[in-house]
């Protein structure tokens, strides 16, 4: 099926990423991503990224199989593809299981053939549909308030499903699997909840998109589910035949003194501990892509970069290679699931005790969000810094982690968890 496409000036970007998003939520399904123009990361290919409506979907509940009928399925449509894949998605890349605490009751894996794409740059913005008028389109947007949302919202409690000394009890667990080199390092997350919540998800997301301003933000919603995200880190890009994968290791707050700013960025950056836990997932992530891509042509483009956000200093890597000729795209995104950034090495050990010491299913949390275009191109973020909403049941949920190696102090551990978790508190008005 043809799409009609046609592309329209903007005056004002950020008015129309608002409008454009209010316009699209009339829809039960609908994916956005913005980079929040962070010009930084040069394989930024939108401005942000909308889709809408559904001609068709594939959707998943249990892992198994997920991947081949995802590949099925583009091939099939050889057209745009939106969609998410949940962290437990690694029980179709390994034998693994999944039987912690679920509570926001996400499926495994969606991708839908949208009505209406939206390419959005700063100053254009494409609109490809299959049945709409895009200019109609257009026209609807523009005539869409941008206007700020002034309801005020009660603050919203947050409890954690583990205590802080069964936190730091688990990290000593951990650190002894380490120490038997059973391990090198782990990843592991705790979450936060609420129960029986009433919220607007769309102004909700606005303002934590607004205070985090996050390169890899998204909102997607999937009827009565939405996931809020401002993430910061890249999972896996391909364009053309060339895969990016860009992962983070190291944090540190930033300070509002220039210079304590300063100071902070270069003590992260000469950090042997972040150092040492950022060089072995770039390891990691190397392995994963020399499964798909052709001998000799991974290499790390970039190594302990240091880029800065609005609330925390972040240590990112850069690690690409050239796919196989005989190696399908949605191939190679299974060869490199789930990323190693949010697992830990050995990746197929870490997993296995990610699942018996965390207490809550991941689900779409360390899971990733991102599109197909008709041409096998791809980009998917990595789900964290995110709040995850069943309007079902209101349960509102996000969860933190870090890496956990022999030099990991718990207490140091934990106190970085909640710096992580700092924008969605504070919009949520909960105090951890």
């Amino acid at each position: 099926m043809q799409r009609t496409t046609q592309t329209f000036p903007l005056s004002n970007l950020n008015s129309f990423k608002i409008k454009a998003l209010r316009w699209a939520n009339q829809y039960t399904v609908l994916s956005f991503s913005d980079s929040n123009e962070h010009t930084g990361n040069p394989y930024h290919r939108y401005e942000a990224l909308l889709a809408c409506g559904t001609e068709d979907y594939i959707l998943h509940t249990r892992p198994r199989g997920a991947f081949r009928d995802l590949k099925t399925f583009f091939e099939l449509k050889k057209d745009w593809l939106f969609g998410f894949l949940s962290y437990d998605l690694k029980n179709d890349t390994e034998i693994l299981r999944s039987e912690n605490t679920d509570a926001a009751e996400f499926p495994d894996m969606h991708f839908f053939q949208p009505e209406a794409v939206l390419e959005i740059q700063k100053g254009s913005a494409c609109i490809s549909c299959l049945h709409l008028d895009p200019a109609a389109v257009f026209a609807e947007i523009e005539a869409t308030s941008d206007v700020p949302d002034f309801t005020a919202r009660q603050p919203i409690t947050m409890q954690p499903r583990i205590t802080k000394a069964e936190y730091l009890k688990k990290i000593a667990a951990v650190k002894k699997h380490i120490q038997l080199g059973d391990i090198y390092e782990m990843n592991f997350c705790q979450e936060f909840y609420a129960e029986e919540q009433d919220i607007d998800p769309l102004h909700l997301f606005e303002d934590l998109n607004k205070q985090a301003n996050a390169p890899f933000a998204a909102f997607y919603k999937l009827k009565n589910r939405y996931l809020l995200c401002a993430s910061p880190e890249r999972f896996l890009q391909k364009s053309g035949r060339k895969l990016i994968t860009q992962p983070i290791k190291g944090t540190a707050p930033r300070d509002a003194d220039p210079q304590r700013d300063a100071e902070i960025k270069n003590e992260l950056l000469r950090s042997q501990k972040n150092r040492s836990e950022n060089v072995m997932i770039v390891d990691l992530v190397r392995n994963d892509l020399a499964r798909s891509c052709k001998a000799g042509t991974v290499k790390t483009e970039e190594l302990y970069g240091i880029y800065g956000f609005k609330k925390v200093w972040q240590m990112i890597s850069t690690v690409v290679g050239e796919l196989r000729e005989d190696t399908h795209f949605i191939d190679a995104l299974k060869a490199a699931y789930a990323m190693g950034s949010m697992t830990g090495a050995p990746k197929i050990r870490a997993m296995e005790l990610i699942e018996k010491y965390e207490k809550s299913k991941r689900g779409l949390y360390s899971g990733a969000v991102g599109y197909f275009t008709p041409n096998g191109d791809f980009d998917f973020n990595v789900v964290i810094r995110s709040l995850i909403y069943n309007e079902l049941t209101g349960y509102l949920s996000f969860q933190v982690g870090g890496a956990i190696t022999a030099a990991s102090d718990a207490e140091e551990e934990y106190a970085e968890c909640l710096l992580k978790g700092q924008n969605i508190s504070q919009v949520v008005g909960s105090k951890l």
